[in-house]
């Protein structure tokens, strides 16, 4: 467990530390003066904790990248969280014209998903339900974003037999004009938040 003090212990609500990256890749937590490591950023974000990360060199602001390490390490680690498809999925969507939706997507999905996962843990807990119901009520949103991200992308992976050969790809279609990719978009995070939200009341 990350120390409290290296973790940004001490620091006002809302108030975002600064985290300075030096060449020695060395992480500093200017709030703390202490040096840290990306087990206590990470453990910064399940605490909460609003940071940012500079380059000391050229004060860039490396904090996605830093965050992409952090999750890399946790999944070198055995956590597993991102499905394989998922992941192909996301790649796929570099230079995609779609690429520029994703983000602001992906965000929406995964608010919703934190409100509706909150809200069932109250009335669970209000219930006296047991955790395997919780759990299986997890389970289900699980499959519910995944069918999302696979309705969403338009590169759903699905594994080939070993012995069955790949289909012909079918001819390439036009790519439809900016206003129609939009309205489909809209459309399609439309129909998830009301599966969330019909989910969560049943």
């Amino acid at each position: 467990m990350a120390d409290t003090q290296a973790t940004g212990g001490g620091v006002n609500p809302g108030e975002r530390v600064v985290i300075k990256k030096y060449a020695n890749r060395r992480l500093y937590n200017t709030a703390s003066s202490s040096y840290v490591t990306l087990e206590h950023l990470s453990e910064m974000v399940k605490q909460g904790v609003d940071f940012v990360v500079y380059d000391a060199k050229t004060n860039d602001d490396i904090t996605r990248t830093v965050l992409t390490q952090i999750i890399f390490e946790e999944e070198s680690q055995g956590q597993s969280l991102l499905p394989i498809e998922f992941l192909r999925q996301l790649i796929g969507f570099y230079g995609n014209s779609m690429q520029a939706f994703l983000p602001s997507y992906l965000e929406l999905s995964l608010s919703s998903f934190t409100q509706q996962q909150e809200r069932m843990r109250t009335q669970f807990s209000s219930l006296g339900q047991s955790t395997g119901a919780y759990e299986e009520q997890i389970r289900q949103n699980l499959q519910l974003f995944d069918k999302a991200m696979k309705m969403f992308s338009p590169f759903a992976y699905a594994p080939l037999a070993r012995n069955e050969q790949p289909a012909p790809a079918p001819p390439p279609k036009p790519e439809p004009a900016a206003d129609e990719a939009l309205n489909l978009l809209r459309k399609q995070m439309s129909d998830m938040q009301a599966q969330l939200d019909k989910l969560a009341k049943g």
